[in-house]
């Protein structure tokens, strides 16, 4: 035996990635003699392989080892779960695309049972996720005849025996009943041959229809009667990485499948707001706003401002009473035109009602001159500011 073939894989293991079988039925292929290597029978699973040889099983040349992949199945009644049926009878491998290739179930479902079904390529893989270690829960929908009370959901539940064989804790949980049959959702961590079936049967209750709905994590959600879904690598891997063991053929999945690159964000040259170019122009709500940043088409019902004048501000308005003691003056004179008064003029204005700050003074000093002392010349010196406390 070679250096190479010492450091090569044991055939059970080899042939079991190439979906031929698990493991163990490759063990009994080979005690069968039906398994050969560059032309020589095997007679004993202690052989290890480096892929360079050909192997022939069951007449069939074995091809190398693809990437581990995984499907979901939706089974229809009336298949078997079998390569090959004595009977004759349809089988599940059957009905599947051709473009799948040789895959292997990962555990099974009987004649008249329906629903979710995984399919890989690995039988390492399907080992792994058979074995009850996993703490996979496998949830079944029941129709069945009969009733069931408290006493034997309780009983299912702490688990039960049925002619010799131990069936483990099941959850059990009743949707409704609908004439003389019941529908339940049924989980068990096992999978032992007609388990569901046999531990209701033993409570009273005859399944006649059984659809698997999750196996783990694997729902079969939507998935059409007879469809076949295909797991992606990334979740695959996620999923079972751990039940494998390390530096399995997940390095190649990923290698088969690598993660895309991310692509840097594309930059576009030129245009607003690029340097050299000015900055596209924003519009404002308030179309009120003139200039090149006001839109001409933005003019809302609202957008009229409101009138600030006060009513009593108009010209002839509300009369109010001169704070020296003169005659009432206007409210609010217009914009360029001196504060007029009725009546008497008050002390330092001229009998017309303009200031005489810095104005003509009536009578024999027309065209002279003067300036007041202090604030009593101006009108309505002596008012506080508007808007003033």
């Amino acid at each position: 035996m070679t250096d190479a073939v010492q450091s090569g894989e044991r055939i059970a293991k080899y042939l079991a990635r190439a979906g031929v079988a698990s493991r163990r039925e490759i063990e009994r292929m080979i005690e069968g003699g039906r398994v050969k290597v560059d032309g020589k029978t095997l007679d004993t699973p202690a052989f290890k392989v480096t892929g360079q040889e050909v192997i022939i099983v069951d007449g069939i040349t074995v091809e190398t080892p693809e990437a581990t992949r995984l499907w979901l199945y939706h089974k229809p009644a009336g298949l078997v779960t079998t390569h090959s049926d004595p009977e004759g009878r349809e089988t599940v491998f059957d009905k599947l695309p051709k473009e799948i290739g040789r895959v292997i179930s990962i555990g099974r479902l009987d004649l008249t049972s329906e629903g979710l079904l995984l399919l890989t390529n690995d039988g390492a893989l399907a080992r792994a996720l058979e074995l009850p270690s996993t703490g996979w829960t496998r949830r079944y929908r029941a129709r069945a005849f009969g009733t069931i009370d408290n006493a034997a959901i309780a009983k299912l539940q702490a688990g039960i025996t049925v002619e010799g064989i131990k069936y483990g804790p099941m959850e059990v949980d009743v949707e409704r009943e609908t004439g003389s049959n019941i529908w339940l959702t049924i989980g068990i961590k096992e999978g032992k041959n007609r388990e569901v079936r046999r531990a209701l049967d033993a409570v009273g209750l005859r399944v006649n229809r059984l659809i698997r709905i999750a196996y783990g994590p694997f729902q079969l959600g939507t998935i059409d009667r007879g469809e076949v879904k295909s797991i992606g690598s990334r979740i695959l891997k996620d999923q079972c990485g751990h039940l494998m063991e390390p530096g399995h053929v997940f390095e190649e999945l990923a290698a088969a499948s690598p993660r895309p690159a991310k692509r840097p964000a594309k930059r576009t040259m030129g245009g607003a707001g690029q340097p050299g170019f000015a900055k596209p122009v924003q519009y404002l709500e308030d179309s009120t706003t003139r200039g090149p940043r006001s839109r001409p088409d933005a003019k809302r019902a609202d957008s009229k401002r409101p009138d600030t004048k006060r009513p009593d501000a108009k010209r002839g308005g509300p009369k109010r009473a001169d704070p020296r003691g003169g005659a009432a003056e206007t409210a609010e004179p217009k914009r360029g035109e001196g504060r007029k008064f009725a009546g008497k003029a008050p002390a330092g204005s001229s009998p017309g009602g303009k200031p005489k700050t810095g104005f003509q003074l009536a009578g024999k000093n027309r065209g002279a001159t003067t300036r007041p002392t202090g604030n009593s010349g101006r009108p309505g010196a002596d008012r506080k500011p508007r808007g003033r406390s």
